[in-house]
């Protein structure tokens, strides 16, 4: 398994959280190994503009689509799961990028006045959800300002802050969190072994 390094920030706590699951992990870089590993893991802190820009990089467009032609299991985390919609309304017009676009909905800023959306937050499991089996109506932990509003993928579930939002994505091979599982404690690794259990 293989956690995409692309300078966005400290991978520890990921790597940790999912080498409980008996895996063998690496975090790297390298393009063939981010395109054959068994699961791929696409963490994000920080903007979105600022992780699209670092992610085109390193090619992460081409390992992304290699890996969703051949129905090879990708798992984005919050920024990670963002950028693989269309686009963001988070920055400027000069900072504007656009997203990898597996799914086409835009990621728009929460109309809560309070954000960004910081601690626990309970996620309403889609209906067949591989990820949350077993942790339906679990508290996860949020740290974001900008989310999806509107459905996607194949299961979708869903958390609320003033507004429903779209928590996480299932779509055949690829799914997403908006939420930090390496992150959420006991369910968090939970979500991260039921995935694993699925590879």
């Amino acid at each position: 398994m293989a956690i995409f390094d692309y300078g966005s920030g400290n991978l520890r706590s990921a790597l940790r959280a999912f080498e409980t699951t008996g895996q063998q992990v690496v975090v790297t870089s390298d393009i063939q190994t981010l395109k054959s590993a068994q699961g791929l893991v696409i963490p994000g802190v920080g903007a979105f503009s600022a992780c699209v820009t670092s992610l085109l990089k390193f090619k992460a467009s081409e390992i992304i689509q290699y890996r969703v032609d051949k129905q090879l299991p990708i798992f984005g985390i919050c920024v990670g799961m963002q950028i693989l919609f269309s686009d963001s309304q988070e920055g400027t017009p000069a900072d504007k990028k656009a997203g990898i676009g597996i799914w086409p909905n835009r990621v728009v800023k929460l109309s809560n006045p309070i954000l960004p959306h910081m601690g626990w937050n309970t996620v309403s499991a889609g209906s067949n959800s591989v990820l949350f089996n077993g942790l339906d109506q679990e508290q996860f932990y949020f740290v974001h300002s900008y989310a999806v509003v509107e459905s996607a993928g194949k299961i979708a579930s869903w958390s609320d802050y003033d507004q429903k939002f779209l928590a996480a994505v299932e779509d055949g091979a690829v799914v997403a969190t908006q939420f930090h599982p390496e992150k959420s404690g006991k369910a968090g690794l939970k979500l991260i072994s039921n995935w694993v259990a699925s590879l």
